[in-house]
C-alpha cells in the first residue's frame, strides 16, 4: 500500500478577482507524493462544500471539525483569523489524510479537491503523477509553490526535467532522416523550453520573495541564486540550439525536396560555393558541422567558445562566492578563538581568586 499523502498548508495567498469582484483569500495546499509534489489553491467555501459532500457520502463527518465560519470578522482583515484558519483547515486535512479509515480519502469528492486521479482511472500511472493531474490553475499553483522552501526545489527538479527533455527532443530532431520526425521533434523541445523558462521565472520571484521574508539563510539563498545562475546558462544554450534549423527541417519546410544550395552545405561542393571544405581533414566532420559550410562552422566555433566563456564566467562567480564564504567563516572562527581565549583568561583569574578564598576561610577556621 502506497504511503500516505503528506499535506500541508503552508502560506496563503490573497486573490483579487478580474472581474472586480471582493478579494478573498487562498489557502496553498501542498501535496508531496512520491512522484511529484504541488500546490492546490482552495477558498474556504470550498472546503465547506468539501465537508460537506464528506459528510454526506460517507454518512459519519471527517475525523476532524472543519473551522467555523466567522460572520464578524473577514481574513482579508484579520490576520489572527487567516492563520487560526489556516491552521485548522490543515489539521482538517491531516486528520482525513492520515486515518486508518479510508472512506473518505476514497470518495470522488476528496480526490476531486485534491486534484487527485479517480480510483478507477486508467491516468493513475508514474505520467499522470508527474504531469500533476491537470492542475486547472497551474501558473497560480506554481507562484504559490515558488514562495515555499520545500517546494520550490521540487519546482527546480521539474524545471530541471524539461530542460533534459529538450535536449533529447533536439538530439532526435539532428538525427532524424524524415522530416515529419525533425518538425515534431523541434516543436516539442521548444515547447519544453517554453515552459522551462516560465517556471525559471517564477523560481526567481519566489525566491526574491523569501529573501525578502527572511525565510532562508544567507547561505541558502546564494546557493539557489547560483541554481537559477546555472538555469539561466542551460536554457541560453538550448534556446542557441534549439533556433538553429537542420537541413532536414529546412526541406521540409520548402515543400519536403532539398534545395541546392543545401546539398552544397552538405557535401561542401566547392563548385558551388567557391569554398569548399575537405571531409575528414583535420578532423573528421560531426553530426553539428556536417550541415554546416565554412562560414557556419566558423559561427559555430565562435558560439561555442562565448558558451565557454559563459561557462568560466558562471563558474568565477561560484568560485567567488564561495571564497568569501570561507572567508567569513575564517574570521567567525577567528572571533571565537578570541572569545575562548578570553574565557580561558577569566578561568584563570577566578580560579586564582577562588584559592585565595580558600586560603582565607582556612584561616578563619
Amino acid at each position: 500500500m502506497a504511503p500516505p499523502a503528506e499535506i500541508t498548508i503552508p502560506t496563503t495567498s490573497l486573490y483579487t478577482p478580474p472581474d472586480g469582484s471582493k478579494p478573498y483569500t487562498l489557502y496553498n495546499i501542498t501535496m508531496r507524493l512520491p512522484l511529484r509534489t504541488y500546490v492546490v489553491q482552495k477558498r474556504y467555501s470550498e472546503f465547506a462544500t468539501l465537508h460537506s459532500a464528506l459528510t454526506s457520502l460517507v454518512t459519519v463527518p471527517p475525523p476532524a471539525p472543519l473551522p467555523a465560519k466567522s460572520w464578524f470578522k473577514s481574513t482579508r482583515n484579520s490576520p489572527e483569523l487567516t492563520e487560526d484558519r489556516r491552521r485548522g483547515l490543515e489539521a482538517y486535512l491531516r486528520a482525513i489524510a492520515e486515518s486508518p479509515d479510508r472512506r473518505w480519502r476514497d470518495t470522488p469528492a476528496w480526490r476531486a479537491f485534491l486534484n487527485l486521479p479517480s480510483l478507477n482511472s486508467a491516468s493513475n500511472s508514474a505520467a499522470s503523477v508527474r504531469a500533476g493531474y491537470g492542475i486547472p490553475n497551474r501558473d497560480a499553483a506554481n507562484v504559490a509553490a515558488s514562495q515555499d522552501p520545500g517546494t520550490w526545489l521540487d519546482l527546480h527538479a521539474e524545471m530541471k526535467r524539461d530542460f533534459q527533455e529538450a535536449r533529447r527532443c533536439l538530439a532526435r530532431r539532428d538525427a532524424a532522416t524524415e522530416n515529419a520526425v525533425a518538425l515534431e521533434a523541434g516543436s516539442a523541445a521548444k515547447k519544453a523550453l517554453v515552459k522551462a523558462g516560465g517556471l525559471l521565472t517564477c523560481l526567481r520571484d519566489g525566491l526574491k520573495t523569501m529573501e525578502d521574508a527572511r525565510r532562508l539563510g544567507d547561505g541558502e539563498i546564494r546557493r539557489r541564486k547560483d541554481l537559477l545562475a546555472a538555469a539561466r546558462v542551460d536554457r541560453e544554450d538550448l534556446d542557441k540550439l534549439s533556433s538553429t534549423i537542420s537541413a532536414t527541417a529546412k526541406a521540409a519546410a520548402r515543400g519536403g525536396v532539398p534545395s541546392t544550395a543545401d546539398k552544397a552545405a552538405l557535401i561542401g561542393n566547392a563548385a558551388t560555393k567557391g569554398r569548399g571544405r575537405v571531409l575528414g581533414a583535420p578532423l573528421p566532420e560531426t553530426e553539428q558541422t556536417r550541415e554546416l559550410d565554412n562560414e557556419g562552422v566558423a559561427q559555430l566555433q565562435r558560439q561555442m567558445m562565448q558558451d565557454q566563456d559563459n561557462d568560466v564566467d558562471a563558474l568565477a562567480k561560484i568560485i567567488r562566492r564561495q571564497r568569501e564564504m570561507a572567508e567569513a567563516i575564517h574570521v567567525e572562527v577567528e572571533e571565537q578563538t578570541r572569545m575562548l581565549d578570553h574565557v580561558n583568561s577569566q578561568v584563570d583569574v577566578l580560579a586564582g581568586k577562588v584559592k585565595v578564598a580558600k586560603n582565607r576561610a582556612g584561616k578563619i577556621s
